[in-house]
C-alpha cells in the first residue's frame, strides 16, 4: 500500500498510546469548562473524533475507499455513509494528491 510521506521526525511527538492523547485533550477540555457541565459528552467526543479519523485515513490511503474501510475495520458502504455525514468528498482524489504533495513539500520529502 502506498503511504503518503509523513511529517518530518522533528515535527512528531514521541510514540505515545492514543488513549493518552485523548485523556490529555479531555483533561484540558474539562479544565477550560470551569464550573460548566457538558451535556451529551459521549456523543460530542465521538462526533469530534470521527471526522479527523476519517480524514486522516482517507489521506493515508490516498482516497482509496476499499483500503480505508479495511484499515478502519468497517465495510465500504458504512465508510461512504460516514464520509457523507461528515461532508468529506471521497470522490475527489486530486484533493488527497494535493494535500499529500503539500505535506511532502513542507517536510522536504517531495520527489516528482
Amino acid at each position: 500500500m502506498n503511504q503518503p510521506p509523513s511529517a518530518s521526525p522533528d515535527d512528531l511527538l514521541p510514540a505515545t498510546p492514543l488513549r493518552h492523547h485523548v485523556y490529555e485533550a479531555l483533561r484540558i477540555y474539562f479544565h477550560n469548562l470551569g464550573d460548566q457541565q457538558p451535556s451529551n459528552l459521549y456523543d460530542l467526543v465521538l462526533r469530534e473524533m470521527e471526522s479527523p479519523l476519517l480524514e486522516i485515513v482517507m489521506l493515508r490511503t490516498q482516497g482509496n475507499q476499499s483500503q480505508a474501510a479495511t484499515l478502519l475495520g468497517i465495510n465500504r458502504g458504512t465508510l461512504r455513509k460516514k464520509l457523507r455525514q461528515h461532508g468529506i468528498d471521497a470522490t475527489n482524489e486530486s484533493t488527497y494528491t494535493s494535500i499529500i504533495t503539500e505535506q511532502a513539500h513542507e517536510s522536504g520529502n517531495f520527489r516528482p
